[in-house]
């Protein structure tokens, strides 16, 4: 006789119970949508709100306010010899620019300027290429940096004097101090932080020393670039006017610097203001149109800075 077990239970094994369908049923949710129609997903700016997105239209907003501060305080102060007004400030300039002295001794400014700064990012190019070619390179412009950067240009003036005289020699020396250090060490830092991927793909590529930096760092250190020239661009404007002061007469024509100095020893300070006016108009269009124009065709266009 056989007999037949039955299996065994385990309440691990079992079956959940089904669920009543009172715990599992919900109420419907139904919500009324509107009768105004198409929704709109897209909605026009106001005229504020397009105003401030323009770039120039809010510098143009700072500058005018600082314009009206300085009218203001050259109003309520009543002294011209002192602190001329904003308006009698741009009289004068006009006055200078329709006589035509501004604009020659701006010429004359422009001209040297263009020398030293030419000069200095032909040598800061140089450093920075044997730099990035060698370890003597790099340990070479990293001594030269810690040397002469933190000497200012002004305190060559003597030693330029000795050198080479008085004239636009002289003026062009301290330009390449001031310009040289600062561009080579942004230049390096910028050719220093290129990844070695980009690096190595040059390099599988064929291109060996001056085609790697042509074709792969230069591009890629680019904002690292610009942002030297710039800075060497603001010290080189600065120690040119500084210079002038005491060179610019000794080279037969005189810039905006010494153009400056002649009217503050007649105390004509309106014309000294319509001068600093001038170099502050130069180099608000060196930085917001020319630099400006370049980052917006290489770095913007390249995708590399927002």
């Amino acid at each position: 006789m056989t007999a037949t077990l039955a299996p065994l239970s385990s309440p691990s094994l079992a079956s959940p119970p089904l669920a009543s369908p009172l715990l599992t049923q919900r109420p419907e949710i139904v919500r009324e949508t509107s009768a105004s129609g198409a929704i709109s997903v897209e909605q026009r700016l106001s005229f504020a709100e397009l105003a401030y997105r323009q770039s120039w239209l809010r510098k143009a907003a700072v500058l005018a306010v600082l314009a009206v501060i300085w009218e203001a305080y050259g109003r309520w102060l009543d002294n011209p010899l002192l602190f001329p007004t904003f308006s009698a400030t741009v009289e004068a300039f006009a006055a200078a620019i329709l006589s035509g002295e501004i604009p020659t001794k701006a010429l004359v400014s422009l001209q040297t300027l263009a020398i030293g700064y030419g000069i200095g990012i032909v040598l800061a190019a140089l450093l920075t290429t044997l730099a990035i070619g060698s370890r003597i390179g790099t340990d070479l412009l990293e001594t030269l940096t810690a040397m002469f950067n933190p000497l200012p240009a002004i305190a060559l003036l003597p030693l330029a004097l000795i050198w080479f005289g008085l004239g636009q020699g002289s003026v062009v020396f301290v330009l390449v101090h001031s310009v040289l250090w600062a561009i080579a060490l942004n230049t390096h830092a910028g050719f220093r932080s290129v990844s070695n991927t980009l690096r190595m793909v040059g390099l599988n590529y064929g291109l060996r020393n001056l085609s790697l930096v042509r074709a792969i760092l230069i591009p890629a250190a680019f904002p690292s670039i610009l942002t030297g020239l710039k800075v060497g661009w603001a010290f080189a404007w600065r120690t040119l006017i500084a210079a002038e002061l005491v060179f610019g007469v000794s080279s037969g024509s005189g810039g905006l610097g010494w153009y400056i100095f002649e009217n503050r020893n007649a105390l004509e300070t309106t014309n000294v203001f319509a001068g600093l006016f001038t170099v502050i108009m130069i180099g608000l269009f060196v930085e917001n149109v020319i630099f400006a124009n370049i980052e917006k065709k290489t770095i913007r266009r390249w995708g590399m800075q927002h």
